[in-house]
């Protein structure tokens, strides 16, 4: 087997099963392996500690995957890891819930690979140069367990150019994806479009947080921001709330929020439906002297790297001031970050901040979690993206 030696001080983080091993850290590279060869990992002293995937190209320069010198990484070991992921999520899904996260890269020992189950339909993502030489098993290994009607590929990210690897779009197996498919999440309906929608279709990780945040709309009205196909809204509005006011950007997002709604039968009066950019539209609302209820942040990833974390801050502390000005004392602001690089702690801070130059005084009354199908690794804190407050004013 091809072989990476470390530098001398480098190895303490593969010694505690972390799965990273960055290019900085890297002494020797024997027997030179291409991008995506399985690797053995050895100390400066020769001791061996774990086996990865290599990739020159990437600052990841070694990916771990298994530190049990006896097993090979061969064919059944990929098919046992798929397999782990997938039943460890079979009980989540029901009559109310057959959407669901099955494999989440470095949390079930999959690095670089995403696969979601949209009803009849999975959507795959490969960031890692190792698993696109295993993928054809892998989506193999997925139509054995589940039987899907089509697997669809939605690797366009940037991190594939860190890998050396091309955007890869299309159908893997079975039949393509209708331009709508209907899930259900929480008992709701949703038209999901995976073949051009964000990310893989839609965002399950979120399922836990928009059934905890309706528990406080009942009678409310509600600001729902960066709404996208609706997932706040129509639990909001499943809940009770009395208006619910959605904003993006998107006019897909919109759109499809908009079919959502009708597809459960909700009231047209209770909504409406928005397409603007979400700060210019806050502002607007401030000038107007507007006030909500209940106001939910949801923003894309400000800060992809902890380099990038201080100019994320005052992004997250205007966007949250701008919110904290639309409401009054008694009012909720459930808020969050996806950027792994924000921990909670300094998530906190920003929301202090924010109050402060609103002039409010708030209390932070429940914190928000990614829900059981995105694991964290003990190993890898940095599985651990997702984080929300839900603050009152007072």
């Amino acid at each position: 087997m091809k072989k990476i030696i470390l530098n001398k001080g480098k190895d303490k983080a593969a010694w505690q099963l972390h799965p990273w091993v960055f290019s900085g850290a890297v002494n020797k590279v024997i027997d030179q392996p291409q991008n995506g060869d399985v690797v053995s990992v050895y100390n400066n002293e020769d001791e061996f500690i774990a086996f990865g995937i290599y990739n020159s190209t990437s600052r990841v320069a070694v990916r771990l995957l298994e530190w049990h010198p006896n097993r090979e990484i061969n064919e059944e070991w990929w098919r046992n890891r798929v397999r782990s992921a997938v039943n460890n999520r079979l009980h989540l899904l029901s009559e109310e819930n057959d959407t669901v996260r099955l494999i989440f890269a470095e949390a079930d020992f999959l690095p670089g690979l995403i696969a979601d189950k949209y009803a009849d339909y999975i959507s795959v993502q490969v960031h890692a140069a190792g698993v696109e030489q295993v993928k054809t098993i892998i989506i193999d290994e997925l139509v054995r367990l589940l039987n899907p009607k089509g697997i669809y590929e939605r690797s366009d990210l940037k991190s594939r150019e860190h890998e050396g690897l091309p955007d890869s779009n299309g159908l893997l197996y079975g039949t393509v994806p209708p331009e709508f498919v209907a899930i259900i999440e929480n008992g709701i309906q949703y038209q999901v479009n995976i073949v051009e929608g964000q990310k893989s279709g839609f965002y399950c990780d979120q399922r836990d947080n928009r059934l905890l945040t309706a528990q406080y709309v009942k009678g409310k009205k509600v600001l729902d921001c960066f709404s996208y196909s609706g997932g706040f809204t129509l639990n909001a509005l499943r809940g009770g709330a009395s208006h619910v006011t959605a904003v993006d950007s998107s006019a897909l997002a919109i759109d499809t929020l908009r079919q959502n709604i009708a597809l459960n039968g909700f009231d047209a009066e209770q909504y409406a439906a928005v397409q603007s950019d979400v700060n210019k539209y806050l502002r607007e609302l401030g000038e107007q002297q507007a006030r909500f209820d209940l106001i939910v942040l949801d923003p894309p990833k400000y800060a992809p790297s902890r380099s990038a974390l201080d100019k994320a801050s005052r992004a997250y502390k205007d966007l949250n001031r701008r919110g904290l000005m639309l409401l009054e004392s008694g009012g909720l602001l459930a808020t969050f970050s996806c950027s792994g690089a924000m921990d909670i702690d300094t998530f906190k801070q920003v929301l202090a901040w924010a109050a402060l130059d609103a002039g409010k005084e708030i209390q932070f009354i429940r914190q928000f979690h990614q829900p059981e199908d995105h694991p964290v690794r003990a190993s890898f804190s940095e599985g651990e993206y997702l984080k929300g407050l839900l603050v009152r004013v007072i």
